[in-house]
């Protein structure tokens, strides 16, 4: 069963490679039933060229997405990827509701000015106690949920990319987190380019999964393409972890004809896959969150 892909990027936020045509003819040969082109938008309020698009190249982003939306009816759809950063969330908003976009990713990328995700930071982590960085990562994450300003929430557990991990149990904070996300009625996304980087392991993880089909927050998936063959990558792993944390269903986004963003709609998923219950888990094989196996670890390989 294919799924769509709603998080994918393209050559201007810099740090990608291919135009979103290519990303849209990737997704049709897989047999993908819809694509979201969600790239980032300008970094503020520092812009940095190597990791978000221009202010002067988002109208023609969006231009060039709306006609591959009018080439592609019903199966295209105008996304964007957007910091949340406290100090800049009313110029964000702006931003959002200056172009047409069928939704908006949000996403926590940094704690104060420092990228977290950022390989060319990475030695940050030696000078910063691992159980802080979560804590402020979550409570950032949370504040997001609820800012109004965004559908989905991405990579919802980010921190744990290059492999770091608190030195204890986070079962309390990563309750409280899933408890904001859900009364703000956002999604969330399985976003498989974590298997993909040094922790080799998905956002969410299998434990925060569990969490947020409990607290019945609904998911979409993403593979945050950085090149078009990753399109679509890893969906059945993702599609058996959400069946093993006891999904049934997944969200999709249809355009609603003149509202500002897309409507959900749920749909089954295919739960056809033998890995629902704690034998399941076990055949997943990595690690349930935060919550399980404390103690930090050091990264295996950088990339962003």
């Amino acid at each position: 069963m294919a799924y769509p892909d709603y998080h994918t990027h393209t050559s201007r936020c810099g740090h990608a490679i291919g135009d979103p045509i290519e990303y849209v003819e990737a997704a049709l040969a897989m047999g993908l039933p819809g694509i979201g082109i969600a790239d980032h938008i300008p970094l503020l309020p520092e812009p940095d060229s190597e990791i978000s698009m221009g202010i002067c190249e988002l109208v023609d982003y969006v231009a060039e997405v709306a006609a591959l939306k009018a080439r592609f009816p019903g199966y295209v759809l105008l996304g964007v990827e957007a910091d949340y950063r406290p100090g800049t969330l009313s110029e964000v908003k702006d931003l959002l509701a200056s172009h047409p976009f069928d939704y908006a990713i949000g996403s926590v990328h940094h704690l104060g000015s420092w990228g977290i995700d950022d390989e060319r930071q990475i030695e940050e982590y030696a000078r910063r106690d691992i159980d802080d960085v979560y804590l402020e990562y979550f409570e950032l994450v949370g504040d997001a949920a609820e800012s109004g300003a965004f559908t989905i929430i991405g990579h919802l557990d980010l921190a744990k990319k290059f492999g770091f991990r608190p030195s204890r149990s986070l079962a309390v904070e990563m309750e409280n987190l899933v408890g904001r996300i859900a009364r703000s009625r956002v999604l969330v996304e399985i976003n498989t380019a974590g298997l993909r980087k040094p922790v080799a392991e998905a956002y969410p993880s299998i434990g925060l999964l569990g969490l947020l089909r409990e607290y019945r927050v609904p998911i979409t998936f993403g593979s945050d393409a950085h090149k078009p063959q990753e399109v679509g990558a890893d969906f059945d792993h993702a599609a058996a972890l959400a069946s093993a944390a006891g999904y049934a269903e997944y969200a999709t986004l249809a355009e609603t004809g003149g509202a500002p963003r897309a409507k959900v709609v749920l749909r089954p998923l295919d739960t056809a896959t033998g890995l629902s219950g704690p034998a399941g888990l076990s055949r997943l094989g990595g690690r349930s969150g935060p919550d399980e196996e404390a103690g930090p670890s050091h990264p295996r390989e950088t990339g962003r």
